[in-house]
């Protein structure tokens, strides 16, 4: 479960650490000439998207053993980066090497804009690991003509099938990777790799009708790894992401480096988990990966951490099939140490929340937090990446073994290198709201994720014999989880409870977080989307659907207020404490929802208040933001650890390295990093 925005779990202790770098980083830096001064941040961009590099700060504060660990750890991953491009679309490997040869091999006119087109479309399909938007998943058509492609096809005799071709220059052919439109069928609707083309949602409903077992009080996580493929006699078979199963021949890469890390754990309980993890990828066994969740998130004593999987579901529109990542972490202590206090306080939080007191937990169990430094990513968290984790996402584990909240510390840090201010002083109301959000806004934005992460997701509780939320509120789960634990955070941010602790400065923060929260809900997240699109981005579905209902409930008391001002429309909190209510009242009935797996109420919601877009708000939005430099989406390269090794082989130090552009990154990866054939 994660919050995918531009914000971070952590304090505002990290503006201070990360405005004086310690000498140990600068150190390290230097070692490569990319002290903090010369760095480049930012290193493309096209289309609507800038890529940026990050650094791995007290790299050379770690002993040979640990960087030993990350490595080995960053090379499963990377093992198997292939997964996700086929779990996105099932051309998307034949895609993606046709264009990776013509990008090699061709001899032609690379100064003609045609070719500039193709650079683009090239650059768009490796961000978003496939030929669908990597956020809209809007599939990305070309900007060049089919004509041009195939004379790229021949000059480099380059094979790709002519059903291909027509499906990349088609606006309506597998248009769209996840599709959350019931009308047009949840399942047929949908690009994405989960399910044969021949399979309806009823087929899978039905399937899952036999085998779930609601009675289970500690389940597995049903079709997390694996494939639904329906045969001509109507029969369905389950095809299992495992060594000697589907994917096997990246996951026995995979599973090459796991046991090397294994080898390097920094602690029986890190090696229990790595070994049950590797067990797991064998078998293929959903219990294995029950197991092996509880053995990780129980590993709390280990600097480096590591996740690895088929996490989350948010691209299989019926929500069972886990997409394959990978994020190797090394613990920022001073800044954990810091916000440790947060988990700490976990009962308190649950205790005084607005939830219905049959709801909450009685007891909230190991809500572990950390701030991190991301080494590497993979799959799913790369080049788009989250920026806070909470992890595992099966229920029963996180009531009773706990679950594990971290913040991305150094990514965070490399986005407000590369950002602007282009967003803020457009659609901010007036220049109080400005000063207030420049002076407060950074601290209590990470304060609101780390409230998300650590509070929002480990509180409340689902109802006995009710089942899991992705089995009662189905496709409305994911926007209602998040729109939960958002308005947790949210709430708790007005609350004189954060200056008590000592987490967050003023008051003022929380007022600045509920400016933002309003503002991006209602107006500057549409600048992601064309005119007349709704909204089917599970993030984006909830933020409106907060902000829309607040809104609304308010009006009476105006407690947001629309206002016009030189002719551009803003929304305006006019009572914070209102406001506060407001959202805790929206909590309450979103956990009932959640805990009575009432569905009909969950897709009220979202349907009413998360989907539809006010479409001269939007066309308004897309006039005022249409000139601006800052691109709405961001990625980044990730720094590559080169092992230095005597003359016997043996490694005496990794070092870091950066590539110096995308472009590079990627046909590298496609270089060491291919291991699946074309159709899986």
């Amino acid at each position: 479960m994660r919050k995918i925005v531009l914000s971070l779990a952590i304090a505002s202790v990290l503006i201070a650490c990360n405005e004086k770098k310690s000498t140990a980083e600068v150190t390290e830096t230097s070692k490569t000439g990319q002290t903090e001064d010369d760095f480049k941040w930012k290193t493309d961009e096209f289309a609507d998207i800038k890529v940026i590099r990050y650094q791995i700060p007290g790299w050379d504060q770690l002993s040979l053993k640990q960087k030993e660990l990350v490595y080995y750890l960053s090379q499963a991953g990377l093992s198997g980066r292939d997964i996700m491009w086929d779990q996105n679309y099932r051309h998307n490997l034949k895609v993606r090497r046709a264009l990776e040869n013509i990008f090699t091999n061709y001899k032609g006119d690379k100064n003609s804009e045609d070719w500039k087109k193709f650079d683009t479309y090239i650059k768009r399909v490796w961000f978003s690991n496939g030929i669908h938007h990597h956020y809209s998943t809007d599939k990305i058509l070309p900007e060049f003509s089919k004509e041009y492609f195939s004379s790229l096809l021949k000059d480099t005799n380059t094979d790709l099938s002519e059903e291909i071709v027509d499906i990349i220059f088609s606006p309506t052919i597998d248009a769209k990777k996840v599709n959350l439109n019931t009308k047009k069928g949840l399942v047929k609707g949908s690009a994405a790799n989960f399910y044969s083309p021949n399979m309806t949602e009823a087929d899978v409903d039905a399937y899952y009708d036999k085998k779930i077992d609601k009675s289970d009080h500690t389940p597995v996580e049903y079709g997390l790894n694996s494939k639904l493929v329906k045969h001509e006699d109507g029969t369905i078979e389950e095809k299992v992401y495992k060594i000697g199963g589907m994917y096997s021949d990246a996951l026995e890469k995979v599973v090459y480096w796991l046991e090397k890390a294994k080898t390097v754990a920094e602690n029986d309980q890190q090696a229990k988990a790595i070994g049950l993890l590797i067990d797991y990828y064998k078998t293929g066994d959903l219990e294995k990966w029950n197991e092996f969740n509880i053995a990780w998130v129980e590993d709390t004593e280990s600097n480096i951490d590591f996740i690895n999987g088929f996490v989350e579901v948010y691209n299989d529109s019926k929500g069972f099939r886990g997409s394959y990542e990978t994020i190797i972490e090394i613990k920022d202590f001073d800044l954990s140490k810091k916000m440790a206090v947060l988990s700490d306080n976990a009962q308190w939080f649950e205790d005084q929340s607005t939830i219905l007191p049959e709801h909450k937990k009685e007891n909230v169990v190991g809500v572990s937090y950390k701030v991190v430094n991301v080494a590497s990513e993979a799959g799913d968290s790369s080049p788009s990446t989250p920026i806070g984790v909470n992890l595992p996402n099966n229920n029963w584990i996180r009531a009773t073994h706990g679950s594990k909240s971290v913040s991305l510390g150094n990514i965070v840090y490399a986005y407000a290198q590369a950002g602007g201010s282009e967003i803020l002083e457009e659609f901010a109301y007036s220049p109080e709201e400005i000063e207030r959000e420049k002076k407060y806004g950074k601290a209590a934005d990470k304060m609101h994720t780390a409230l998300h992460e650590v509070i929002g997701h480990a509180s409340g509780k689902i109802n006995k014999g009710i089942g899991t939320p992705k089995e009662t509120l189905k496709n409305y789960a994911s926007t209602l989880e998040e729109a939960r634990a958002d308005l947790v955070g949210l709430y708790y941010l007005m609350d004189p409870k954060l200056q008590e602790l000592g987490v967050l400065e003023s008051i003022e923060g929380g007022k600045a977080a509920y400016d933002g929260y309003i503002r991006n809900g209602l107006m500057t997240q549409l600048f992601r989307l064309n005119l007349g699109d709704d909204i089917e981005e599970a993030h984006m579905r909830n933020r409106q659907l907060v902000a829309a209902w607040a809104f609304e409930k308010g009006q009476k008391d105006n407690v947001i207020e629309k206002v016009t001002k030189d002719g551009k429309t803003y929304f305006v909190v006019r009572d914070y404490d209102k406001l506060r209510a407001i959202f805790g009242e929206l909590l309450k009935e979103i956990q009932r929802i959640k805990s009575e797996g009432d569905y009909e109420a969950g897709k009220n919601l979202v349907e009413n208040y998360g989907v539809k877009v006010d479409q001269d708000i939007h066309k308004e939005v897309l006039d005022r933001t249409k000139n601006f430099q800052n691109k709405p989406y961001g990625g980044f390269i990730n720094p590559i650890l080169v092992p230095v090794t005597d003359d016997n082989g043996k490694i005496t130090d990794i070092k870091v390295e950066y590539a110096n552009n995308f472009t590079e990154q990627m046909l590298q990866y496609a270089k060491d990093y291919s291991f699946l054939p074309d159709e899986n």
